[in-house]
C-alpha cells in the first residue's frame, strides 16, 4: 500500500469513493432526496475538486501498490470546525476516513489514521476532533481504541434530516 497526497487529478476517484463508502454504511437512513442533496454537496466532483484546491483541506491517499485502485482516504481540515466544543487552542479536524467498503478491516484505516495523527503533530494542533454517528458503533470503536473519547452531542445534517452525531476529540 502507498499513502499519497491528492491532485486534482483525483477528484473524481475521492468523489466516488466518498459516495460508494457513505452510502454503503448509511443510504438506508435516508430519503431519497436529502441523500441525493447531502451526496451533491458533500461527494461532487468540483466539490471533491474545490476542497483539494484548497488550503484549508489535507487529503491523504491510500493506493495499492501498483497504483491499481484507491483503496481509501483521509482528510483532515484546519481549523476545525468543531473547535467552539473544547478549550484546545488549536484544533485540527478529520473530516473522513474511508476505505472501500469490501475492504474494511484490513489495516488500511489504521495506516491512514497513523498518518493523519503524525500529521496534526507534526503541525503543532493539540487536538484532533471528529464527528461520528451515535449508532456507528465499529467506528466509534475504531477511534476509541486510539484514545478520542466524547465531548459533545452535535447534530449532521443530511439534506433535510438531523442526524445525532457524536463529537470525539484525541488530545495531542
Amino acid at each position: 500500500m502507498i499513502l499519497r497526497p491528492a491532485t486534482p487529478h483525483d477528484a473524481p476517484a475521492l468523489a466516488d469513493l466518498g459516495r460508494e463508502s457513505f452510502c454503503a454504511a448509511f443510504a438506508h437512513l435516508y430519503r431519497e432526496k436529502d441523500l441525493d442533496t447531502f451526496l451533491e454537496r458533500a461527494y461532487s466532483r468540483g466539490a471533491v475538486a474545490a476542497e483539494i484546491a484548497d488550503d484549508h483541506h489535507i487529503h491523504r491517499l491510500a493506493e495499492a501498490d501498483d497504483a491499481s485502485r484507491l483503496l481509501g482516504y483521509v482528510k483532515l481540515r484546519a481549523p476545525s470546525g468543531y473547535a467552539e466544543y473544547s478549550d484546545a487552542a488549536n484544533p485540527i479536524a478529520l473530516g473522513q476516513l474511508y476505505t472501500q467498503p469490501d475492504l474494511t478491516g484490513r489495516g488500511i484505516g489504521a495506516a491512514l489514521m497513523d498518518w493523519a495523527l503524525a500529521q496534526a503533530r507534526g503541525r503543532g494542533h493539540d487536538a484532533i476532533q471528529l464527528s461520528v454517528w451515535s449508532g456507528n458503533y465499529g467506528a466509534q470503536k475504531f477511534y476509541q481504541r486510539y484514545g478520542f473519547a466524547k465531548i459533545a452531542d452535535i447534530g449532521f445534517w443530511v439534506g433535510e434530516q438531523r442526524d445525532d452525531e457524536l463529537l470525539y476529540e484525541l488530545r495531542l
